[in-house]
């Protein structure tokens, strides 16, 4: 279980990263810069920027839901009587986990995904697409909507949102730095002109490296916890192996849906990656060519072991998923069928839930 535990405190690290040292950095340059153009005082400076922030990132999470109901094509909300089943399946997944259950929608989309998103677990929405109850058989719809059940157990929908307005915010003030910048030159202000272009200058590089950096954190934090949640669904149905069909039939068919639509802006949100779907189906073909080293169709133990050595030597790997929302889906059943041989060697143990 140490590589679950990985998982988490790798989640805490990034999120402590993006809104604890960089954050801080970002406004108490933007307040020093302020405070020489302005003359004001820096703790006052200090304390007005924290504030605009913070409004900033309430404002965020305020709408965000708002704007992510309104995107869903074709929503219908799922009752007792519309899809029994589902609705069933969904409510006993949340009690498995210990959260509230989500408000329930499904999409006419026919690409096969599924999404939860909400300002806190209680007020959550999961969505679920035409294409995802089409394409794969229930135990693999279960498999999913246990990740999705997952998410809200680790309270993505909520980390997600408020960590991903960091990026925004630094990329707001380094065009505001910008603007500093073009006013400074223009109204010939004789007192510290000098000295006003060039903090000018230093903010708005400043924020625009700490816009890169956030977002970059960003994304591998939405990489972690893709794989965290993969992680609770493996726990949760006890059999890793459905999920991981169900990634292989989700790639295969978002690959296939792309070369009809193109792709909401929700991508970020689901389980799987519209944009990256070609790629993905891809690498599952490459890499189960390249580790299943008898050429019989599977992947043993034994070439399990040594595809996951590869893949930890293998930097263009890592460096190809900077900009990813989610991992590469090969890599998500590499981990899956490794929690799949743990199971055989000896069965996961009682206490998983503390780690997932």
């Amino acid at each position: 279980m140490g590589s679950l535990n990985a998982l988490r405190r790798g989640s805490l690290a990034t999120v402590v990263l993006v809104f604890g040292f960089l954050s801080l950095l970002l406004l108490g340059t933007l307040v020093a810069v302020d405070a020489l153009l302005l003359s004001i005082d820096y703790a006052s400076g200090l304390a007005i920027v924290a504030l605009l922030a913070i409004v900033f990132m309430l404002l965020q999470w305020a709408i965000a839901p708002v704007i992510v109901r309104w995107a869903i094509r074709g929503r219908r909300a799922v009752t007792p009587e519309s899809n029994p089943w589902l609705r069933e399946t969904v409510e006993e997944a949340a009690r498995q986990a210990g959260v509230p259950t989500p408000r329930i929608w499904t999409s006419e989309d026919r690409a096969p995904n599924a999404f939860v998103f909400g300002r806190t677990t209680r007020s959550a929405d999961l969505v679920v697409t035409q294409g995802l109850l089409e394409r794969l058989n229930q135990d693999e719809v279960r498999a999913v909507l246990a990740h999705e059940i997952g998410h809200l157990r680790h309270r993505d929908v909520i980390i997600m949102t408020w960590v991903s307005a960091v990026p925004l915010l630094a990329y707001v003030l380094a065009r505001l730095g910008f603007e500093a910048l073009r006013g400074t030159k223009s109204s010939g202000n004789s007192k510290g002109s000098g000295q006003a272009i060039l903090a000018a200058i230093a903010v708005a590089i400043l924020a625009y490296l700490v816009y890169l950096i956030t977002q970059l954190l960003v994304l591998h934090l939405s990489r972690t916890r893709e794989y965290y949640a993969d992680a609770y669904s493996a726990a949760a149905t006890r059999d890793p192996h459905l999920l991981a069909s169900a990634l292989t039939k989700i790639a295969y068919g978002l690959s296939l849906a792309r070369k009809e639509s193109e792709p909401s802006g929700l991508r970020a949100f689901y389980i799987g990656d519209p944009v990256k779907a070609h790629d993905d189906v891809r690498g599952i073909h490459e890499k189960v060519t390249a580790y299943d080293l008898d050429r019989d169709g599977q992947i043993d133990a034994f070439e399990l072991q040594k595809a996951l050595e590869a893949e930890r030597r293998n930097p263009w790997s890592r460096a190809n998923e900077l900009f990813r929302t989610h991992p590469h889906t090969y890599r998500r059943i590499l981990m899956l069928e490794q929690m799949e041989e743990e199971i055989k060697r000896g069965g996961l143990p009682a206490n998983v839930y503390e780690y997932v």
